[in-house]
């Protein structure tokens, strides 16, 4: 089937629900016949909600954690961090060039560019050389200007309240 025309679209902001968005654009557009792959570039591991059902949806939903497991420390990103990231960006591109799938979901590329793991030029060279039957979805807080402007959907998640702040942990099957 496929896609005749991809757009990109990014979900940012300080909200919740921004890979879960992204994840409800999956769902449908699986139902629609078509091929999802979601590149994780700073979650690893596989013990998440997300993996465990993308293994029911697969072929049609494929999602590659590529980062470590856990979080980046106070310290900031490693240099093993920046080369998974490095690594993500390459199976993006790969992905891309070998039009492997009709939505290309980058899940917390914007984290990584405002870390530092990747450059924002690396990302609108993907946002570029998109091919144009590809949908390109961007998550993560903190999206660069520049990324918004060549978006053709933005969504900024905003909190307006949250449990976390009243000692609410995060729950299995909720936010993880």
């Amino acid at each position: 089937m496929g896609l005749k025309k991809g757009l990109v679209q990014v979900y940012t902001g300080d909200g919740k629900g921004k890979t879960t968005a992204a994840l409800g654009l999956a769902l449908r557009a699986i139902g629609r016949g078509l091929k999802v792959v979601m590149i994780q570039f700073l979650k690893g591991g596989n013990r998440t909600g997300e993996l465990v059902a993308a293994r029911r949806l697969w072929p049609e939903l494929e999602i590659k954690p590529m980062g470590k497991e856990g979080f980046i420390g106070p310290d900031g990103p490693s240099t093993q961090d920046q080369e998974l990231a490095g690594a993500a960006l390459v199976e993006a591109k790969m992905l891309l060039a070998n039009r492997a799938c009709d939505v290309l979901i980058l899940d917390e590329i914007n984290v990584a560019v405002s870390l530092g793991l990747l450059s924002e030029d690396a990302v609108l060279d993907i946002i570029k050389d998109k091919p144009e039957n590809v949908e390109l979805i961007l998550t993560g807080r903190g999206a660069c200007s520049s990324i918004l402007e060549r978006a053709d959907l933005v969504t900024t998640m905003v909190c307006t309240r949250h449990y976390f702040d009243k000692g609410q942990p995060a729950r299995i099957g909720i936010e993880h």
